[in-house]
């Protein structure tokens, strides 16, 4: 984590960082102060019951994003994003305002009014948030930025909460107007150290049709598949984790049998464990946007929902009590930590979904509609979110316990996310090569920079194992099709894995010379369309671990595509269990042992004209070493 602490040392990073920051802590603190103040003193504001009220109020603020998203995308790609974050501070001082006011009158609906200005203001800020971060952060800096901004938000979060319930619980209710215009005065301040950020459209004219901006915005997500499905992961995340949010008042008095405090506690461990998770996501990524933790993040949110839900019953009794429990009291009972360790767990898992999303979207997005993009995502995120608080309410309304509702919401989280999985496999593809190079081996990286960030290239490589090609694919963040021999195909996991990256079979030719000849038709066209291209000259896994010589494909690829060619050497994997050293490859399943060190080392790249067989095998046996 040392280079995201770097990170937030940069001027072009930190007063941007500040500003969210700030901007998260007010909102928390108001909704969440309201939110509490409507649970437990309900009967002084209003006739509805506390559980649907939480839920309202969370479909309110976010409503504002499904309105008037469409708009502050086209503002954030016509104008500088830096002058746009310090406005919305101005209109954020406004707000709170109108929050002094709703206090002092006592009134229920003025109230609900700053709420909804207080999601225009989320709204207004949210493209600039996020479309700013590709402006100020080189690529390699774009998933610890992203971890920085999640966990930041959800500490702002944290915090906002904890200032919120104290100021609800301890004193009058204008404390809280109060202290959220000094939190907005100093955002404001803060905001006017954000670098510039110029547009990438200035000669954009708005369309103030909400509608169809709306659509026109959808549309620019969509021409990038990926992009679009990633967009839907991130709403359904912001969908399922608003629905577990807006249940803790009511879950805290109702199922746990606890106090305002007892609120607190409860999103302190959930923003904690979406804080930590978010900035481990950097450490497990090695810097690249790594996709494959996207489905590990939705096996823990599965799992540890369901599990919140099965331990929720253990703390039913608490009700009973004619008193809130204490937090102190809480603790003692041996439920109470359970629950706990679920909802730690849930923000754990929760930071390794998201991250990778929202990266992803912004490296994928084409700069000159990048904010508009983020738009559509703003825009779908409210849709999943507003139906989502119309649902919870509903099924509450209907009966529902809010243990049950945990369930169903967890249950329908597995079946979102195998159907997004489906429709794009490039995330399970990612996940299988990311487990195995954190379960199986510890990989070590050298020279793999000198790998093209864009355009097209041949890859060659030593062959010394039958995972090379996952390894490989494991520390490249772009994606690379791998000319394989046929025969792997017939392995079920691994024909799932090759035929999913794109991998080009081949075969000997005299065994079948016309799938050859389509192997080198398939490069061709690869490589025409700026796609790496992986290939292992030797022809086959050495048995001795030494390198053999490579063989004149090569030459052929370039001789009809002439492209920059990147050798490699794989270090480590030699007397592995995948490799054939004493044996056949994996004869023997405890040849070496767990977390193995292996290493991947890229060498410069080799003009066309001299990438002869020879030459190349010559650089891979260096850059190899004494091992294999």
């Amino acid at each position: 984590m040392s280079s995201q602490f770097k990170l937030l040392r940069q001027r072009r990073f930190l007063p941007f960082f500040g500003t969210q920051f700030l901007g998260a802590f007010n909102d928390n603190l108001f909704k969440n102060a309201l939110i509490v103040l409507l649970t437990f003193q309900a009967a002084s504001w209003t006739s509805l019951d506390p559980a649907i009220l939480a839920n309202l109020a969370a479909g309110i603020f976010i409503l504002p994003f499904f309105i008037f998203s469409a708009t502050a995308g086209q503002l954030a790609d016509k104008y500088d994003k830096a002058r746009l974050a310090r406005l919305v501070k101005v209109l954020e001082m406004a707000i709170m305002a109108v929050a002094g006011a709703g206090f002092m009158l006592h009134s229920l609906p003025v109230l609900l009014f700053a709420l909804f200005l207080l999601g225009c203001h989320s709204t207004l800020f949210g493209p600039v948030k996020y479309a700013i971060l590709p402006q100020h952060l080189h690529s390699d800096e774009l998933v610890g930025g992203n971890a920085l901004v999640e966990a930041g938000t959800f500490v702002a979060i944290l915090v906002g909460t904890l200032a919120g319930g104290l100021l609800a619980g301890a004193g009058h209710p204008l404390w809280v107007a109060g202290a959220g215009l000094a939190v907005a005065l100093l955002g404001y301040l803060t905001s006017r150290g954000i670098p510039a950020a110029p547009a990438p459209e200035p000669g954009l004219a708005i369309n103030l049709n909400p509608f169809s901006e709306t659509w026109r915005n959808v549309g620019f997500a969509r021409e990038n598949r990926t992009v679009f499905l990633s967009i839907l992961g991130i709403s359904w995340f912001w969908l399922y984790g608003a629905l577990f949010l807006a249940q803790f008042p009511a879950y805290a008095k109702n199922v746990l049998g606890g106090s305002e405090t007892t609120v607190t506690l409860l999103l302190a461990t959930f923003t904690v464990g979406i804080g930590l998770g978010s900035l481990l996501c950097e450490r497990l990524s090695a810097k690249q946007v790594e996709i494959g933790l996207v489905p590990f993040g939705s096996i823990g949110l599965t799992l540890f929902g369901l599990d919140l839900a099965w331990a929720s019953p253990d703390a039913l009794s608490h009700a009973a009590h004619a008193a809130p429990l204490g937090v102190a009291q809480l603790l003692a009972e041996p439920g109470t930590w359970h629950v706990l360790i679920d909802l730690m767990l849930l923000g754990v898992f929760g930071g390794f979904f998201i991250v990778p999303l929202y990266a992803l979207v912004q490296l994928r997005s084409a700069p000159g509609h990048r904010a508009r993009i983020i738009a559509a995502n703003n825009i779908l995120n409210a849709l999943f979110m507003v139906a989502g608080a119309l649902g919870a309410a509903a099924l509450l309304g209907a009966g529902l316990s809010i243990p049950q509702l945990f369930a169903l919401a967890a249950l329908a989280n597995a079946a979102v996310a195998l159907y997004i999985y489906r429709l794009v496999p490039e995330f399970l593809l990612r996940f299988i090569v990311w487990m195995l190079v954190h379960t199986v081996y510890r990989l070590e990286k050298r020279g793999v920079e000198h790998i093209p960030a864009e355009g097209p290239a041949l890859l060659v490589c030593n062959h010394v194992s039958f995972v090379d090609a996952l390894v490989i694919m494991a520390a490249c963040p772009r994606p690379i099709r791998f000319v394989m021999d046929h025969r792997i195909f017939k392995v079920p996991l691994l024909n799932f894995v090759f035929r999913t990256s794109g991998a080009i079979p081949i075969a000997p030719e005299k065994e079948d010379a016309a799938l050859k000849e389509r192997a080198f038709a398939r490069v061709a066209e690869a490589l025409a369309a700026g796609e790496l291209v992986g290939i292992f000259p030797e022809g086959s896994i050495t048995a001795s671990g030494e390198i053999g010589p490579f063989r004149p494909g090569t030459a052929r690829i370039l001789r009809d595509t002439p492209v920059p060619v990147v050798p490699l050497a794989l270090q480590g994997l030699w007397g592995s269990t995948f490799s054939r050293k004493d044996g056949p490859a994996m004869s023997r399943p405890l040849r070496r042992g767990l977390f193995s060190r292996i290493t991947l080392v890229g060498g410069a790249p080799l003009p066309a004209a001299d990438a002869t067989p020879e030459a190349l095998r010559e650089r891979v046996v260096a850059l190899r070493g004494a091992r294999a």
